[in-house]
C-alpha cells in the first residue's frame, strides 16, 4: 500500500470504531499474497480504438497485494462490511500495429509503458440465513466504488482513461466447518449485465487458532469488465492469498 492507500485503509478502520457501540461485535479481516494477470484486454474508446491484449502482448511481474475488511454485527444474523482492496498492474511491451488508445496513436513498434489500476471500496449488508455452528451461509447486497484507470505511454506520447463509478454486487458467504478448528470458505461478491460483469470469489482453508483469532489460505480470482462506446476491457487476475480474522 502506498500512503494514500493507508490513510484510506485508516479511515476505514476508525470510521467502524467510532460509529460502533462499545457492545457490538467488530471483527477486522486482513489479506495479503501475490497476485497474477490471467489476461486483460482492452480497446479504447470501445468504437473506434484497437483493440490489444496487455497480457498477451506485454510483460507484466506478479506483484504483492493488501486488503483490508471490517465487520460490524448489527444482531445474531446480520453483518455491516467495509472492504479495501487495491489493484495495480505495470506492463510492457509493443506491438506491430498502430495503437488508436484514448485521442492518442502509437506508431507500431513503439516501447510502451502501460498501467492498469482498479482499486475498490466496497459496504456490503449481509444476512446469514443458516447459521449453525458446523456450517454458515450469508447473502447480501454489496455496493461497490470502482476507482479504476488504464494508462500508456511511450514515444513523448501519454493518454489515458479513468473511471470513477457505483457498482451494485450481490454479495454471498458459505463456511462450512466438518472439524472442530478446520473449515472451507466461499466468499464473494458478483454479479452480470448486459453492458458487462464483475466475480471477485474466494476459496480457502481456515483455521481457528483461537476463539476469537483465525487464519485461511487459497486462491482469489477477479474477474470482468464492460463493453460500450467509451471502453471495451475484460480482464482476470488470480491471487494467492494468506490472510487472518481477528473478532472484537
Amino acid at each position: 500500500m502506498n500512503s494514500k492507500h493507508i490513510i484510506i485503509a485508516t479511515l476505514l478502520v476508525a470510521g467502524f470504531c467510532f460509529t460502533a457501540k462499545v457492545s457490538a461485535q467488530l471483527n477486522f479481516d486482513v489479506e495479503g499474497g501475490i497476485a497474477s494477470t490471467v489476461y486483460n484486454d482492452v480497446r479504447i474508446p470501445g468504437e473506434g480504438g484497437t483493440f490489444f491484449s496487455l497480457s498477451d502482448d506485454f510483460v507484466s511481474k506478479n506483484i504483492f497485494f493488501s486488503r483490508i475488511r471490517g465487520g460490524y454485527q448489527l444482531g445474531r444474523r446480520s453483518e455491516l462490511l467495509a472492504l479495501f482492496a487495491p489493484l495495480e498492474f505495470e506492463y510492457k511491451g509493443s506491438v506491430n500495429k498502430n495503437i488508436i488508445f484514448q485521442g492518442e496513436t502509437y506508431p507500431a513498434g513503439t516501447v510502451l509503458n502501460a498501467t492498469y489500476k482498479f482499486n475498490s471500496y466496497r459496504l456490503t449488508y449481509r444476512y446469514y440465513i443458516l447459521k449453525k455452528e458446523k456450517l454458515t451461509a450469508g447473502v447480501g447486497l454489496t455496493v461497490k466504488v470502482r476507482d479504476a484507470l488504464i494508462g500508456l505511454r511511450g514515444g513523448g506520447l501519454e493518454s489515458q482513461k479513468t473511471d470513477l463509478g457505483l457498482v451494485p454486487l450481490i454479495n454471498f458467504n458459505l463456511h462450512w466447518k466438518p472439524l472442530n478448528r478446520l473449515g472451507i470458505l466461499v466468499d464473494g461478491d458478483a454479479l452480470a449485465a448486459p453492458q458487462g460483469r464483475a466475480e471477485d470469489v474466494l476459496v480457502a482453508l481456515t483455521f481457528r487458532a483461537t476463539n476469537n483469532f483465525s487464519v485461511k489460505a487459497g486462491y482469489r480470482i477477479l474477474e470482468g469488465g464492460a463493453d460500450g462506446k467509451s471502453v471495451y476491457t475484460f480482464s482476470m487476475f488470480s491471487y494467492g492469498v494468506l490472510g487472518a480474522t481477528i473478532d472484537l
